[in-house]
């Protein structure tokens, strides 16, 4: 591991002026993806800002309805909020789908956004990536690609983003709140990460120094009737080789609002707009369910290994949409009513 300065911030300090005098500087809170890559020799930050004095790790609800997630939010702290459960449970579960608990207690709101590729030949200094070096090659196209993205992927880059909290946020609608020198900024969600095209060592639109302090999640219609299904090879421990986030708003037996958001198999949090569009305004059936499924996959890119992910999604996508309906028809039944 590269030698560092270790730089602890007191409550009140600017941190943001702090680290711009700071050229290769970064700031921590869990560490623990940072910590990680820097004892592999993938990040070398020639200073540590340590942010945890910050006052950024609140939850609460918003004056419309919807809620504030700041940055420094541990993510066990975030999975068991009681307006987390009740109001956007896709959010609880893809957090407790995800680590360990030891990891979700240190683990932060904003770490996790900015959460790096497993992509063994981008965490492996001794092989070319094009990640760490612009130009320089990337091994998974013909290498071993199992764990890689099939959608959102170029000739440079085909890592696959892991985060399963991302997958959530994204099909939640909810919005990136950043402070940088020039002051502060909103950015939508699914503006945020970037897929590689000719520059993959690019992944979001946060600039040098610039600070994550908060997610906001809007109130809506929907949220409430949401789940997180991950696929994986063990059951816990384990980055998703294919997960689904899904809500739905029902009216009078129709979808009349959906959100899909896929983990796993892009080289972002992806948000299945055109699989939103077969489903809005239609009775759910297997009819249906077979046409999204067909829809999700268009455009995807395979390398071999990876293949198998094309009708993993598939599958996914319709247990998804199978088992959210019968969430809501047996939340209806104990409610003595439909919607």
């Amino acid at each position: 591991m590269k030698q560092f300065q270790y730089v602890r911030s007191h409550p009140g300090d600017n941190v943001v002026a702090l680290i711009s005098g700071m050229p290769n500087g970064a700031f921590i809170a869990g560490g623990t993806t940072l910590v990680d890559l820097m004892k592999l020799g993938v990040e070398k930050p020639s200073e540590l800002v340590d942010i945890n004095t910050q006052p950024l790790a609140h939850i609460e609800e918003l004056p419309d309805g919807g809620i504030r997630l700041g940055a420094l939010a541990r993510n066990s702290d975030v999975a068991h909020h009681q307006l987390v459960r009740t109001r956007y449970p896709v959010l609880s579960e893809a957090l407790l789908s995800g680590a360990t608990p030891q990891l979700r207690n240190m683990a932060t709101v904003g770490g996790n956004i900015l959460q790096r590729t497993r992509c063994y030949y981008f965490r492996d200094p001794s092989f070319a990536c094009n990640k760490r070096v612009q130009g320089s090659g990337c091994p998974a196209m013909e290498g071993f690609n199992r764990i890689h993205a099939i959608l959102g992927t170029s000739d440079q880059c085909i890592a696959a983003n892991p985060s399963d909290m991302n997958v959530a946020l994204v099909a939640l609608d909810s919005v990136i709140r950043l402070r940088g020198r020039n002051g502060e900024r909103s950015v939508p969600f699914e503006q945020f990460h970037l897929v590689p095209g000719a520059t993959p060592q690019w992944e979001t639109v946060l600039k040098r120094g610039e600070l994550i302090t908060a997610v906001d999640i809007p109130k809506s219609s929907f949220a409430a009737n949401s789940l997180y299904l991950k696929v994986r090879d063990r059951a816990s421990y384990e980055f998703a080789l294919v997960s689904v986030a899904l809500a739905l708003e029902m009216a009078d037996g129709k979808i009349r609002c959906a959100r899909v958001a896929f983990g796993g198999v892009a080289t972002t949090p992806w948000r299945a707009v055109n699989v939103e569009g077969v489903l809005t305004g239609e009775g759910p059936s297997e009819k249906l369910f077979e046409r999204a499924a067909q829809v999700a996959v268009e455009g995807a890119r395979t390398r071999g290994d990876n293949a198998f992910k094309v009708e993993l999604l598939q599958r996914t996508l319709i247990k998804a949409l199978r088992t959210m309906l019968a969430r809501i028809a047996n939340s209806d039944g104990h409610q003595g009513g439909t919607r």
